[in-house]
């Protein structure tokens, strides 16, 4: 006797009405953490350190949606990566010029 497959569900996430996952009851996106992830190459204890407003059962369920949904959350990483080399590409220079200090006079 199989079992028929079950639908499964993550109950720390949600999806938005423009179907981008968010952990439930933040505004932060799946993504985002696991940029931050990639990044830093931050454990999962360590996420929770650098955003403790989220619990260990949100992180964990959030690591796993994008495993389950790789292919999906990889191409909007890619997506927002290049939105931001187009953004820097074109900038113009910043207008804020650090000023060098100049030696003090000496008798």
């Amino acid at each position: 006797m199989s079992a028929a497959p079950v639908g499964l569900t993550y109950e720390h996430i949600q999806l938005t009405q423009g179907g981008v996952p968010i952990i439930a009851g933040t505004t932060m996106k799946v993504v985002e953490l696991v940029m931050a992830q990639m990044a830093y190459g931050w454990s999962p204890e360590e996420l929770h350190f650098q955003h403790p407003y989220l619990s260990l059962g949100q992180i964990h369920a959030a690591l796993a949606y994008y495993w389950d949904h790789k292919g999906a959350l990889d191409a909007d990483i890619a997506r927002r990566s290049q939105i931001v080399d187009d953004l820097r590409r074109t900038a113009a220079p910043a207008r804020f010029v650090h000023p060098v200090p100049q030696p003090a006079n000496q008798p």
